[in-house]
């Protein structure tokens, strides 16, 4: 087996919020949309994004009325972090998890999506020895 291409599968409230706000903000361009569906790709190394509306009968029944929580969508760059924190932050993004830098060498920001969906940017730095 040959894996081609990550996708992960969000099911959220409004489809159309968190499309706006990956398309809007980080990118994202739309492959193909339908009621209640949405899927995104992106340009880079960047994981697609199906966006499915909670309770859309495509899924199994016992997979309907869940929705996109406790998951954090977490993107490594390769520089320009800060940058791109200001960036979001003169867009109006509220940054929900300000730029810090762990001793271990992870750079980070969170921005949380209209539908409550995390994305987090990381940046390896080398940790001080």
């Amino acid at each position: 087996m040959q894996i081609t291409a990550s996708t992960v599968s969000l099911t959220v409230d409004d489809v159309a919020a968190s499309q706006a706000f990956l398309t809007t903000h980080l990118g994202y361009r739309e492959q193909a949309a339908a009621d209640g569906f949405a899927s995104l790709t992106h340009d880079d190394a960047a994981c697609d994004i199906v966006l499915l509306r909670r309770g859309i009968d495509v899924l199994p029944a016992e997979q309907r009325d869940r929705h996109a929580t406790g998951l954090i969508l977490a993107f490594t760059v390769d520089g320009g972090l800060a940058a791109e924190e200001r960036r979001l932050r003169e867009a109006g993004v509220a940054i929900t998890m300000p730029l810090r830098e762990e001793p271990w060498g992870e750079r980070l920001f969170q921005i949380t999506d209209p539908n409550g969906v995390v994305v987090q940017f990381v940046e390896w730095v080398k940790a001080e020895v």
